[in-house]
């Protein structure tokens, strides 16, 4: 993050609610892209975005580098995907109806980030696949910095990458 970037955090630790906004203002587009990507559903990305941001604020004195602000925070917005896809396996695993766990995530047309085939290929990828591919190609991470988010080693990272990408151009042919 930039130098000004570095300052917001450090105001913000220091208890400043209008720098801690301007945080939020610099990374909120990322934080949406990545939770519609990897939910499928708006108001899903949308709730997760908003708990992520509300333990941003809660945590912020914690973060030890100002200058890890976006990463650290998109690192707490990866747990809570991955909560939510939790829930998601939860409540299919508690539906009777088999051909239910063969829908595809709910309202992935309404996606405004891309085409509705990508959202729907995208759906059929595994949660880490579209979890790397989302921080990768939407928000610009690279392998090493996705496994600082997401504790998956680099060399395995770039591997789901390129499965995934694989997987996608098959779905979309």
């Amino acid at each position: 993050m930039s130098l000004e970037a570095a300052e917001l955090v450090q105001r913000a630790q220091d208890g400043d609610t209008q720098a801690f906004a301007e945080l939020y203002s610099l990374v909120y587009k990322d934080l949406y892209r990545t939770a519609l990507l990897s939910l499928g559903h708006e108001q899903d990305a949308s709730d997760v975005v908003s708990d992520t941001v509300l333990d941003a604020y809660k945590s912020i004195k914690k973060l030890r580098d100002p200058s890890s602000f976006k990463a650290w925070i998109m690192t707490i917005l990866t747990v809570k995907i991955k909560n939510k896809q939790k829930e998601y396996m939860d409540q299919r695993s508690r539906e009777e109806d088999i051909d239910d766990l063969r829908e595809e995530p709910p309202d992935t047309k309404r996606d405004h980030f891309g085409s509705v085939e990508l959202t729907e290929a995208m759906a059929k990828l595994s949660e880490e696949e579209r979890t790397v591919m989302t921080l990768n190609i939407v928000s610009g991470y690279t392998s090493e910095e996705i496994e600082t988010i997401t504790g998956i080693s680099a060399n395995t990272v770039r591997s789901k990458i390129k499965r995934a990408k694989e997987k996608l151009k098959r779905f979309l042919e």
